[in-house]
């Protein structure tokens, strides 16, 4: 059977290799502040977002970390799909958005997952108001209290070009990645969603490229851990093949 963990099924290939690099220049970025919550988003859907946040989640739970995925996709998550769990219609983010309270039992909405440290908090049941939900103070507070909770947490959050859905969960990240697919987007695509950052006051701190193509037809994930900054202005990248 097929998985997209492949950090789990091929734990010495050179992709899950570039997974760890990843970790480990997110690392080095959190020498100087806080790295608890990683935004993951893509400027445009199937871009390899949600694989990327697995198999990320992954590697710090080999890490030993208490790790926690968020899939605040409301309306198209598939975090429960790449871990196999049920995404229950009385669980989920947007029901304990909904119910919060500071005695809630977090337990009823987050779902252990088979892999060792890993929990996860499915969408739940779509919302006709997802927008409302993660705006609002319920969510503030939940976000606040999941973050003295978990030591990593990876919001796995929609594409950034035409939804607001992910600049509202930027209020509650420390570092904000956007995932690219070789050959797919458009670099006008990046530079759009560059600029909706730059408008909510925050930036883009890393770009990961996935599918990226070689001679022996393999593939490769990239890391950028510097600021997507001028278009213009080239930058190094760490690869590792996939």
């Amino acid at each position: 059977m097929t998985t997209d963990l492949i950090i789990n099924a091929n734990p010495k290939s050179v992709f899950s290799e570039a997974i760890k690099t990843i970790r480990t220049n997110l690392a080095f970025q959190a020498i100087d502040k806080e790295m608890k919550v990683i935004l993951l988003t893509s400027p445009m859907s199937g871009d390899g977002k949600s694989f990327i946040t697995a198999n990320l989640a992954v590697a710090y739970a080999q890490e030993g970390k208490k790790v926690l995925v968020v899939d605040c996709d409301l309306r198209r998550g598939r975090q429960h799909e790449i871990f196999e769990v049920m995404n229950l219609t009385s669980g989920g983010y947007s029901n304990l958005i909904l119910n919060y309270k500071d005695d809630i039992k977090l337990k009823k909405y987050i779902v252990e997952t088979t892999n060792k440290n890993i929990d996860l908090l499915p969408t739940g049941p779509t919302p006709p108001n997802p927008v409302e939900l993660l705006v609002s103070e319920n969510n503030k507070k939940l976000m606040e209290q999941l973050r003295d909770k978990y030591d990593i947490i990876l919001l796995d959050c929609p594409p950034v070009l035409g939804l607001s859905d992910t600049m509202i969960m930027t209020k509650y990240s420390d570092t904000n990645i956007v995932v690219v697919s070789n050959k797919k987007t458009k670099i006008e695509s990046l530079d759009k969603a560059k600029k909706v950052f730059e408008k909510a006051n925050t930036k883009i701190s890393g770009v990961i490229i996935n599918k990226a193509s070689v001679k022996d037809n393999s593939y490769y994930s990239y890391y950028s851990n510097e600021y997507y900054g001028d278009g213009n202005k080239s930058k190094k990248k760490k690869k590792r093949k996939r």
